[in-house]
C-alpha cells in the first residue's frame, strides 16, 4: 500500500474568507474584539499590538467569522512578500478574533489533522504554488477556488500525526523562546524606569537634588550628539536573493530584535566604510517611512562586516556611556522620536543632527550606569543565546519540513529540538575546551 495519497487541499479543508468590516466603524481600544487583516499579518505571525479591533458587543452575532485555536489564516491580497508567505494560525495564548475580508481561513476537515494542515501550507510546495497562481498587477491575488485546487500527496493518518507532532514541537519551542525574550526585556526595561524615569535607583534616600538641575547630584542633561562616538545613517546597498554581506533595512527591525536575513548586499558592494560596518551594543533607529519611523532596537550580537542601509541610523554610544542604558533609554522615548520626522505623512524623515542635538537626555552618574550594566548584562546574554537558539531552531525545522511532507526521511528517525540543542551545546563546549 502506498504511503501517500493524491488529494486535493479543497477535499483535506474548509476554505472560508472573512467579512467586510467597514473600516469608519474600526475600534482603536485593545479591549474590543482584534481583526485579523491583511495589513497586520505577517509570515508565521499575526501582530496582535497593530489593531484594528471591532466593538466586542458584536462579537456573538459574528459567529461564522470568529476565528479559534489552530487555525490557519492566509492572506488572499498580497500572500506573498518578500520571498515568504503571510500565513500564521491562532494559538492558545492569542486574543478573541474576528476575519476580515481577503484573509482566508482554513480548517481540516477532521479535527485531528489540524495542525498538519498547518505545514500543508508552510511547504514550499504550496509556497511556489501561491506564486505561480498569484494573478494582478497592483494588488496581487489569490481566490479561494485557488487554495482548494492545490494539489499534494497525503500521507497515512499515523505519519501525519507524527509529522506534526514533530513540526509543532520546534514551533512551539521558538514560541517560548520568544516569549522569554519578551519577558526579559520587560524586565530590563521597568528597572530602567524604576531607576531613570521613577528616580527609584538604589541608594536614591541618600542622594541629594541639585537645587538649579532638579536633578540627583552629579547627573546632568546632555543631548544625544554628547553622549555618543557616531551617528550616521548606512549605505546604499544593491539587493539579492543570496548569502552575502548582512543589511540591516527599517523593516528588519521590529519590537526592538533586529532580523539580520531580510535582506543582502551584492559582492560589488563590500566597500562599506569602516565607521559603518555595525559593532555589538550599536543602537539602531529607523530614519524613515510611516509606522516604523523612530523604532529603536540594540544590537547584542552581530555577524562580521554587517552595516545598515541608508534608511536607518546607527548610534554608536561613547566609550565611558552605559550602552545598555543608553539603548533603554532610546527605547523609551520613542514617541518623542517619532516626532522629529519631517516631510510628507508617507515620507518623513529623520535628520541625523535632529537626532543628536534635539533629543536630550538625563545621565546619571558612571558608577550608577555601572551597576545598570551589572544588571542588565545577563538578562541581554541570556536573550542573545535565546535568539540564536531560535537561528537554529528554524534552520531544522525549515530543513525537516519538505523532507517529512515528501517521504524523504525516516520520521522515527528525526531529532528533536531539544536533542538539538543539547548536541550543539556539546559540540560548542567541546570546541571551547579544545580553544
Amino acid at each position: 500500500m502506498n504511503k501517500f495519497e493524491p488529494i486535493t487541499l479543497g477535499d483535506f479543508c474548509s476554505v472560508s474568507s472573512g467579512f467586510a468590516f467597514k473600516s469608519e466603524q474600526f475600534s482603536e481600544n485593545s479591549n474590543d474584539t482584534f481583526l485579523v487583516k491583511g495589513s497586520n499579518l505577517g509570515h508565521r505571525v499575526i501582530r496582535w499590538d497593530e489593531g484594528p479591533w471591532w466593538d466586542s458587543s458584536d462579537y456573538e452575532k459574528l459567529r461564522r467569522y470568529q476565528l479559534v485555536v489552530d487555525d490557519v489564516v492566509l492572506a488572499m491580497d498580497r500572500p506573498i512578500v518578500g520571498g515568504q508567505l503571510k500565513f500564521a494560525w491562532i494559538r492558545k495564548s492569542d486574543p478573541k478574533s474576528l476575519l476580515v475580508q481577503r484573509v482566508s481561513c482554513l480548517r481540516a476537515k477532521k479535527d485531528s489533522d489540524q495542525v498538519f494542515l498547518r505545514y500543508v501550507i508552510a511547504s514550499p510546495a504550496f509556497l511556489q504554488y501561491i506564486d505561480t497562481i498569484t494573478t494582478g498587477v497592483n494588488v496581487p491575488h489569490i481566490s479561494g477556488p485557488d487554495i482548494r485546487k492545490y494539489k499534494f500527496n497525503l500521507p497515512l493518518q499515523e505519519d501525519r500525526q507524527k509529522i506534526a507532532a514533530i513540526l509543532s514541537t520546534y514551533d512551539d519551542l521558538l514560541n517560548n523562546n520568544l516569549e522569554r525574550i519578551k519577558l526579559l526585556e520587560e524586565m530590563a526595561q521597568i528597572t530602567y524606569e524604576e531607576w531613570f524615569v521613577r528616580m527609584k535607583f538604589p541608594g536614591f534616600e541618600e542622594v541629594e537634588l541639585d537645587l538649579e538641575t532638579g536633578l540627583p547630584i552629579g547627573w546632568k542633561t546632555q543631548t544625544l550628539r554628547e553622549l555618543t562616538s557616531y551617528i550616521n545613517r548606512g549605505v546604499a546597498p544593491k539587493y539579492v536573493e543570496s548569502e552575502g554581506f548582512p543589511v540591516i533595512n527599517q523593516k528588519c527591525i521590529r519590537e526592538h530584535l533586529v532580523n539580520f536575513t531580510e535582506s543582502r548586499l551584492t559582492a560589488s558592494d563590500h566597500k562599506v566604510p569602516e565607521d559603518k560596518l555595525l559593532q555589538s551594543l550599536d543602537i539602531l533607529v529607523n530614519s524613515t517611512g510611516t509606522g516604523t519611523l523612530g523604532r529603536v532596537a540594540q544590537l547584542f550580537d552581530c555577524p562580521d562586516k554587517a552595516t545598515v542601509d541608508t534608511h536607518v541610523t546607527i548610534v554608536r554610544p561613547s566609550g565611558d556611556v552605559s550602552a545598555y542604558w543608553l539603548g533603554r533609554s532610546l527605547e523609551a522615548i520613542e514617541p518623542f522620536i517619532v516626532n522629529l520626522g519631517k516631510g510628507a505623512t508617507n515620507q518623513q524623515e529623520l535628520g541625523r543632527n535632529d537626532l543628536a542635538d534635539i533629543v536630550k537626555l538625563n545621565t546619571p552618574t558612571e558608577d550608577l550606569m555601572a551597576r545598570f550594566d551589572d544588571f542588565a548584562r545577563p538578562i541581554f546574554e541570556t536573550i542573545t543565546n535565546l535568539l540564536n537558539q531560535n537561528v537554529l531552531l528554524k534552520e531544522a525545522r525549515d530543513i525537516l519540513l519538505p523532507r517529512l511532507m515528501t517521504g524523504m526521511i525516516d520520521i522515527d528517525k528525526v531529532e528533536l529540538p531539544a536533542a538539538l540543542l543539547e548536541r550543539i551545546n556539546k559540540q560548542n563546549n567541546n570546541e571551547t575546551n579544545i580553544g
